[in-house]
């Protein structure tokens, strides 16, 4: 698959799954709940679900601030299974207030997907912001996932590891 890749995320271990914190619908007043938890000995889940109660509508988990350099790869690449639901793979840089998000379908068996450093649509409170400057993978700060689009209900997207890449 890749020909050169940078670990991110490991799940199989403790370290790479703690420190991860919920961003929900709360915020504005909903009422969706999610986490990210240990799903078996070698993965981790974001798991919860999505209500359409009181405004809301999503959910979402970020890993803990740190300071990657990307810009030798091309993107990331993850290793996932889900309920056939929309997810959306987030990243942060120091671009105030702007997640740059990548959309994909997990299927309920084991996938590998990429997302292209490219194709980050840079987003703030569920907007797209044409005018923001595309993602600089030099200066991206916190990995995460969201669930969105009024997909109410339960939702579990089960992870493997994450990593920095250029596919061969």
């Amino acid at each position: 698959m890749p020909t050169d890749s940078h670990l991110l995320f490991d799940f199989s271990k403790a370290a790479a799954r703690s420190g991860w914190r919920a961003v929900d619908d709360v915020v504005m007043g909903g009422v969706s709940a999610s986490g990210l938890v240990a799903a078996s000995p070698n993965t981790a889940a974001f798991e919860g679900t999505v209500s359409l109660d009181r405004g809301g509508g999503f959910a979402s988990v970020r890993s803990p601030q740190r300071s990657w350099d990307l810009s030798a790869f091309s993107g990331l690449l993850l290793r996932a299974k889900g309920d056939g639901k929309r997810y959306k793979l987030t990243v942060y840089t120091d671009v105030s207030g702007i997640s740059y998000r990548y959309p994909f379908e997990a299927q309920d068996d084991w996938e590998t997907y990429f997302a292209p450093f490219g194709a980050f649509t840079p987003m703030r409170r569920g907007r797209e912001v044409p005018a923001a400057p595309p993602l600089n993978p030099s200066a991206i700060s916190t990995v995460g996932f969201l669930i969105s689009d009024k997909q109410a209900g339960p939702f579990r997207l089960e992870l493997r590891w994450i990593q920095a890449a250029t596919p061969s």
